[in-house]
């Protein structure tokens, strides 16, 4: 479902803050999508984004994990780039830098220095050291470093521990950051990932959750028409929202399916049939499945 012309990419490398880059790219008002590690040239061409951001992963670019068909791709695309903990060291070693081990490895809270003047990170900052010098709180989450830039980048950031935090190439507009702008730890993230999809990609705020609603609930009356809907109901935040869509689009015409497989928190299996059947009117069909579930594990 295309919502409109700007779109940011997410290539999940398997970082548990993934979910967090497409929240924070949303709030600043574009539309993202995350994409599987997993390179399918076909379907980011007909995505057609705007800039593509690359995750973290627990991962080491120093044991052969690099995703050098993706990274070929999304450089020949020529639309900025912004690679985050891994997605940094990736870009760095596929451009010719250097990454290692890091003899000191990185978990936590840490304080940058910004350098360069950088379009990403120019003007922001947290606080100042006794040069005057602006630094950034930020989160760290690292056992690799870049060691050497790759031809063309200079190091926009730093920190003691690890010289090169940060890096740009600003006329190709490809930028790599060791820290996670994309936690709350990190306070200027927000306007660091903002300031990457408004000014570097050129994107417009012009998505909403609000579109997004209204978007699906036109696709789905379309896709359905007098058609019915049998969905399986979890009380889980997938299953909760797809629930929570259909009926506002198709009504009674859907049908969902609670199973109590005995193995739920107390008292899920009367919250979830609470608030969907008693609250929100929804047709909720209870399936008391404990005995057969709880025989079927015994001895395990």
């Amino acid at each position: 479902m295309q919502l409109n012309s700007e779109r940011i990419l997410i290539v999940d490398y398997g970082s548990q803050y993934t979910q967090l880059i497409a929240r924070r790219v949303r709030e600043a008002g574009v539309y993202s999508e995350i994409f599987p590690s997993k390179f399918i040239e076909s379907r980011v061409r007909q995505f057609e984004p705007k800039g593509i951001i690359l995750s973290g992963s627990p991962s080491s670019v120093t044991e052969n994990h690099l995703d050098s068909e993706g990274l070929a791709f999304y450089i020949s695309l020529e639309i900025p780039l912004l690679g985050i903990c891994f997605g940094m060291q990736s870009l760095a070693l596929w451009l010719g830098g250097r990454v290692e081990t890091a003899r000191k490895k990185e978990f936590g809270f840490a304080q940058v220095r910004a350098r360069g003047h950088s379009r990403l990170l120019n003007g922001l900052q947290d606080s100042t050291n006794s040069q005057k010098h602006g630094l950034l709180d930020v989160w760290m989450s690292h056992g690799d470093s870049v060691i050497e830039l790759p031809p063309d980048f200079k190091v926009i950031a730093s920190t003691a521990n690890t010289p090169i935090a940060g890096i740009a190439n600003e006329s190709k507009k490809i930028y790599g950051l060791q820290f996670h702008p994309e936690v709350t730890h990190t306070k200027q993230g927000k306007a660091i990932l903002e300031r990457f999809c408004l000014e570097i990609c050129d994107c417009e705020k012009s998505w909403s959750t609000e579109d997004f609603v209204q978007e699906s609930i036109r696709s789905i009356k379309e896709t359905v028409g007098t058609e019915k809907v049998l969905l399986g109901l979890s009380g889980g935040v997938d299953s909760s929202v797809a629930a929570s869509l259909l009926h506002r689009a198709i009504g009674r015409q859907l049908i969902c399916v609670f199973v109590d497989n005995g193995l739920l928190r107390f008292r899920e299996s009367e919250q979830v049939m609470g608030t969907f059947k008693d609250s929100m009117g929804l047709d909720v069909r209870f399936v008391n499945a404990r005995e057969d579930f709880l025989f079927a594990l015994e001895g395990v």
